[in-house]
């Protein structure tokens, strides 16, 4: 898969390409949808398909200060744009200039002059240009003017939810990650660097990853969770932990009550694994919550509870690989 950033990247020799548009953060299961439906009808066409999405997130040159919790990376995006099938990923830098395209100027100048769509897929929500006056039927009106279709697919909904970024954002905060992995169609990510804590873990007989997420990082709310951790960074470890593998962990999120902590962490206590990680990259891929943050009488009932997680944490993982796999 090709990576553009920004349309100075199309090639002088580009031809036509069926695209799709949209912000994907998440890339869930409503956008996975979006996005084989392009991909497929690129394959009919014999042409590329593109992904074509935006950096900063849009709501932050619109309104800024209003960032959402980011549920992907953009690299993760691409990742997942790439499992889809998805032959080039281009970033938009979303900018003021760009922000007041006006909508007939946004089809002509970028889909017809620069990437040649012969045709656009998205979501029938989908809004685009200046205000976000423009709409899929004058995107339709547009493409009939010079030459590209126009599919406008319902949104993917399931037992009366509609699968949205919005949505799973709230799962998350509110420390459903049970509901976010079943829209996102995967458990919700959190990628971050390993940092020095307090080494409190560590004294306890639970040595722990301390994450440092990037800004806006959708957090889970607080409480223990059920994860999956793994390596990304490229790096050797010293220890048993390999780049790429998966390995069951048992995640605190929050401001570690029993120590009168303020500060709000991520702290993996990877089982069955040791090693270390600090400066490395690594992923939690949360997959359900334990319970929710306590404030323990004694150290001592704060590691007779951290045990009892760890078993929890096994169990829940266990059975999730099982329905899984099984």
């Amino acid at each position: 898969m090709q990576r553009w950033r920004g349309l100075d990247e199309v090639p002088a020799d580009w031809g036509r390409c069926v695209l799709t548009i949209g912000v994907f953060d998440g890339v869930h299961r409503g956008h996975a949808q979006l996005i084989s439906r392009a991909v497929k009808a690129a394959s009919e066409r014999g042409v590329p398909s593109v992904v074509m999405t935006f950096d900063p997130h849009p709501m932050e040159v619109v309104r800024p200060g209003s960032h959402p919790a980011q549920l992907t990376t953009l690299a993760r995006r691409a990742e997942l744009a790439e499992e889809l099938g998805v032959d080039v990923f281009c970033v938009i830098p979303f900018t003021p200039e760009f922000m007041k395209l006006s909508p007939e100027r946004y089809a002509h100048e970028i889909l017809v002059e620069r990437l040649h769509v012969a045709e656009v897929v998205v979501g029938e929500n989908f809004t685009f240009g200046k205000k976000a006056a423009g709409t899929v039927d004058l995107l339709r009106q547009i493409g009939s003017r010079f030459g590209f279709a126009v599919d406008g697919v319902n949104l993917l909904a399931e037992h009366a939810v509609t699968f949205s970024s919005t949505y799973i954002r709230s799962c998350v905060d509110a420390g459903d990650v049970a509901a976010a992995a079943e829209a996102l169609g995967r458990p919700h990510r959190v990628e971050g660097v390993v940092v020095h804590g307090d080494g409190r873990g560590r004294l306890l007989g639970f040595p722990t990853a301390n994450i440092a997420p990037p800004t806006h990082s959708a957090i889970p709310a607080d409480g223990v969770y059920a994860a999956w951790f793994t390596l990304l960074g490229p790096g050797p470890v010293a220890g048993t932990v390999e780049s790429g593998e998966r390995y069951p962990a048992a995640v605190s999120v929050g401001t570690n009550p029993t120590f009168s902590g303020r500060t709000r962490t991520v702290e993996a206590f990877v089982l069955d694994a040791e090693a270390d990680l600090y400066g490395q990259h690594v992923a939690v891929d949360f997959v359900d919550r334990v319970r929710g943050m306590e404030k323990f009488d004694s150290v001592d009932a704060l590691v007779e509870e951290m045990g009892r997680d760890a078993e929890k944490v096994r169990e829940i993982l266990t059975r999730a690989d099982l329905q899984q796999h099984g």
